[in-house]
């Protein structure tokens, strides 16, 4: 084992040793507000720390409290999440000011600064126009962000996007991106496919992809 791989293991020992009192701060908040309200305040509270340590806190914490959070992953300051069904996988990069819902965030996948994952496009219900909408049911779906992508700054992520694509800044995608491709707009759309002319690529569904 080198030096740099030992001293990662001591920080993320002591990381975890230093989460712990925020764990069981959170365990207390379970059984009266329920998971996803819990890790939503706690999440918040996590966040407000800065660094590299506080990268570390964050990790060991959400490690126990969502359903993934690989050791590798960063995720950054000002950073919450709003559901305990959040995966985030193998150096897999959360920016700053970024709110996660039921999102599987994949092996190196790049998320820049103040990306709101949602948990799907209708969290809230809207066909009654008499009622407040506070009050209507809405529906949760999760939403994977594929494997290699880059999601850009400010986007907003309603539904899937494939692997390897590159959603552009500020963005809103409505509708799931197929893999290996660059969208961008709002609504997003895309514009051209990252596979070289003459190789086919795939599609968020698996089927070929012309990436226009």
């Amino acid at each position: 084992m080198s030096l740099r791989e030992f001293c990662k293991r001591m920080a993320r020992l002591a990381a975890h040793g230093a989460a712990l009192p925020f764990f069981l701060f959170h365990a207390l908040k379970v059984p009266v507000l329920g998971k996803d309200r819990a890790i939503e305040g706690s999440s918040q509270l996590l966040a407000l720390l800065p660094g590299i340590c506080g990268d570390y806190v964050r990790r060991a914490f959400l490690s126990w409290t969502i359903r993934e959070c690989h050791p590798s992953a960063i995720v950054s300051f000002g950073t919450i999440f709003s559901k305990t069904a959040a995966r985030i996988g193998e150096n897999a990069y959360v920016g700053p000011y970024c709110s996660l819902g039921s999102v599987t965030v994949e092996r190196d996948v790049l998320i820049a600064a103040s990306v709101h994952i949602l948990s799907g496009g209708r969290t809230h219900g809207t066909d009654d126009p008499d009622r407040a909408i506070r009050e209507q049911k809405g529906e949760i779906s999760h939403v994977t962000i594929g494997e290699g992508s880059w999601i850009g700054a400010g986007a907003v992520v309603m539904a899937d996007v494939g692997k390897g694509s590159i959603v552009g800044a500020g963005a809103v995608v409505t509708r799931p991106i197929p893999h290996k491709v660059v969208a961008a707009g709002v609504p997003a759309r895309v514009l051209r496919s990252r596979v070289p002319a003459g190789e086919p690529g795939v599609s968020a569904t698996g089927g070929t992809s012309v990436g226009r």
